[in-house]
């Protein structure tokens, strides 16, 4: 155990590999595909492990809700599907448990608030995540930013020209602060080469590389903040939900 110490309690990392709880705490016997898409997409994920006669073979188990883990098929290989709550604490503890369980090549899908001029539904993938959230800093030492894993990004690019479509890599802004992207702090960002905002990429990609496995993030945009003056939510991405959870399917296998 190394615990750097500091100031300011966040910026305190300790770097063990064991803690009080570890996320296979209930030892569960329960051994998941290695491939998986943990994907923040509403109520879809349920609606598509239903179509195709996916099974839950366990939950994922909060205080307020269960989240069903699923088995499916795709392509004559097993990935494991799970939906993916909003917010960096929520998405990497579940993210954190799911590894514990056998989960090792992670695909993942959401919504972001364009910071540029990008119409609703645009694919982006995010190359690296600026570090505004908590979960992070007890995955990896305190930096601006974190870097997404290079081998899930290629297979999510080389899926996204397979499908006909262009992309573009971005910097995220990572925030736990829905509420607080102020007209300033939103300047700010852009000023630092932020494209888009989100609220978890930087601590799923911090959880991932902590626990030495790959992880990459499909980001489609919803709301636009590209003119501060006039915030626009537009349909919040929704009409993407099926296309992106496609996406996620095929690059998984490219893994």
């Amino acid at each position: 155990m190394s615990i750097t110490k500091n100031d300011i309690p966040i910026l305190e990392y300790d770097d063990s590999k064991k803690a009080v709880i570890d996320p296979d705490h209930e030892k569960l016997g329960l051994t998941l595909p290695k491939k998986c898409v943990f994907a923040f997409l509403g109520d879809y994920i349920d609606e598509y492990a239903r179509k195709t006669n996916s099974h839950a073979v366990s939950y994922f188990l909060s205080s307020t809700k269960r989240y069903p883990i699923y088995i499916t098929e795709y392509k004559g290989e097993k990935i494991t599907l799970c939906q993916a709550p909003v917010g960096a604490a929520a998405a990497a503890q579940i993210l954190d448990w799911l590894i514990a369980y056998g989960v090792t090549e992670i695909i993942s899908a959401g919504a972001c608030g364009g910071l540029e001029q990008f119409p609703e539904g645009t694919f982006l993938v995010p190359s690296k995540a600026l570090r505004d959230e908590g979960a992070s800093y007890h995955y990896a030492p305190p930096s601006r930013f974190i870097e997404i894993n290079e081998a899930a990004r290629c297979a999510i690019e080389k899926t996204i020209l397979e499908h006909g479509l262009k992309y573009k890599e971005v910097i995220t802004w990572s925030t736990d602060g829905f509420f607080r992207e102020t007209k300033e702090m939103v300047e700010y960002r852009k000023s630092e080469g932020c494209s888009v905002v989100e609220m978890e990429s930087s601590a799923l990609a911090a959880c991932s590389s902590f626990r030495g496995v790959v992880w990459g993030m499909i980001l489609y945009t919803a709301d636009s903040l590209a003119d501060i003056e006039k915030y626009d939510e537009r349909n919040w991405g929704g009409n993407a939900y099926e296309y992106a959870l496609t996406l996620c399917l095929d690059a998984v296998l490219k893994l």
